[in-house]
């Protein structure tokens, strides 16, 4: 009987490892330093802020994982031998494999900053930064988050939450610029400040200054400006988690190299998730993705391989969503910050300055290209579905209330949206929606 490892229980690790078991009698076993049972990463904010319990974020009972034979084990990998399918635990334990996953994750990124490593600062990724943000954040007057991405605007409204003040630290001129076209990025720089969170744009950290105790007590910005606080959350970005895997003879770059099956250059390990890194990238998608749902395909797709029917990774058309405080933000097919040659845009914008629709298209056949939207909920099928048929902007727009799953009585603007298309682009687009047959059943 194979004997699968599995390192990580994130979702990439845990999805592989109840795929090979649908598939397979295969001996698995799955190693953790940060919890013995998987729980749902992207819930931990909402623990925090007191909207759940941890266990709450854990999908799975803790009798499923021996009904369905994984074995579990929290230990830390300290090195791979590759030649012997060995790995070496910090406690001085072997586990012998015949195939590896490798499933670690990222870290939050480090840039040599000074005084980096007191207590008080740290990153917001595992159970661990949490559990230490809930001790970091007692009697706190002020936090100071550094970085402008998703981790950081999430840290911010976790303390916010807790009336803690807090200063956000944002080396670019506005908030994501380089994901999002400016027109949205000011949307978000508005709804942080309208959230009296202390937004400083252009501005970088210089160092952290301790105290007595070796405990942060304030930043210094590269404006030369000291800023009292004693939470430094550091939300600069992720790296692959990999660091025990340099000395190994597995290839890594940035993360771990991985062939369209996933494979390393060593026979028989895998890598997925965070931390691995595509030789080739995938159409326009980076070579790393740090997404919820790229992770779950790629433990799908390994599973089918180390279970005998192997499958290339193919995570079709680029999707993602977030929230930024009380904006929700969908994202399908490609919107860049700023358009390529062979683009055009078309931009809404409610009233409120809170609902936001840009859509990027072809500027010769007017094919669709992508969509971000803010505010306004808009299903994936059906993006995904004229993604594939490479469909025109105009039929996009024309169906778009198909796409809605706002909640009943929602205002609805796809009237709206089309009067500023027409207006635009000098068109003479109309609202239609999908015929249904309505079938009434006699009582």
């Amino acid at each position: 009987m194979k004997h699968v490892v599995i390192i990580g229980n994130g979702i990439s690790g845990v999805t592989a490892a109840r795929h090979i078991r649908k598939l397979s009698d295969h001996r698995i076993t799955i190693i953790s330093a940060e919890s013995k049972y998987f729980f749902s990463r992207t819930a931990l904010m909402y623990v925090f802020m007191g909207h759940m319990e941890f266990k709450h974020t854990q999908p799975y009972e803790k009798w499923f994982w021996k009904k369905n034979r994984i074995a579990l084990v929290e230990g830390r990998v300290k090195t791979i031998d590759s030649a012997d399918k060995k790995l070496n635990l910090s406690d001085g334990s072997e586990i012998l494999f015949d195939d590896l996953i490798i499933a670690t994750g990222s870290k939050p990124n480090k840039f040599g900053w000074p005084g980096q490593d007191l207590k008080g600062v740290q990153g917001l990724y595992s159970k661990q930064d949490l559990e230490s943000l809930e001790e970091n954040s007692k009697n706190c007057k002020r936090a100071v988050i550094v970085g402008g991405g998703l981790i950081g605007i999430e840290m911010a409204e976790m303390l916010h939450s807790r009336n803690i003040p807090v200063t956000f630290l944002v080396r670019e001129s506005s908030f994501w610029n380089g994901v999002l076209p400016k027109e949205q990025s000011e949307i978000i720089n508005r709804e942080i400040r309208e959230n009296h969170i202390d937004l400083r744009l252009s501005t970088s950290l210089k160092e952290v200054i301790s105290d007595e105790n070796g405990r942060a007590k304030a930043v210094v910005t590269d404006k030369g400006e000291t800023i009292e606080c004693t939470v430094v959350g550091l939300t600069a970005g992720v790296s692959p988690n990999i660091e025990f895997v340099k000395d190994s003879s597995i290839e890594t770059h940035r993360g771990i190299l991985v062939n369209e099956f996933l494979q390393t250059n060593c026979k028989g390990i895998y890598a997925i998730g965070d931390c691995a890194e595509q030789h080739n990238a995938i159409g326009q998608r980076r070579p790393i993705e740090a997404v919820w749902y790229t992770g779950r395909m790629m433990g799908e797709t390994v599973a089918r391989t180390i279970c005998g029917t192997p499958a290339a990774y193919k995570p079709g058309h680029w999707f993602n969503s977030a929230k930024f405080i009380d904006i929700e933000y969908q994202t399908y097919g490609w919107v860049w910050a700023q358009p390529k040659e062979n683009e055009n845009r078309f931009s809404w914008q409610d009233a409120t300055g809170k609902k936001s629709i840009i859509i990027s298209f072809d500027k010769e056949s007017k094919t669709f290209l992508g969509i971000n939207t803010f505010g306004i909920r808009l299903r994936h099928e059906r993006f995904d579905t004229w993604l594939t048929e490479k469909s025109s902007v105009e039929k996009v727009l024309e169906h778009l209330k198909d796409a809605n799953f706002d909640p009943e009585f929602f205002k609805q603007y796809e009237q709206e949206i089309i009067d500023k298309y027409n207006a635009d682009f000098n068109a003479q687009l109309k609202v239609r929606t999908k015929s249904w047959k309505r079938i009434f059943l006699k009582a």
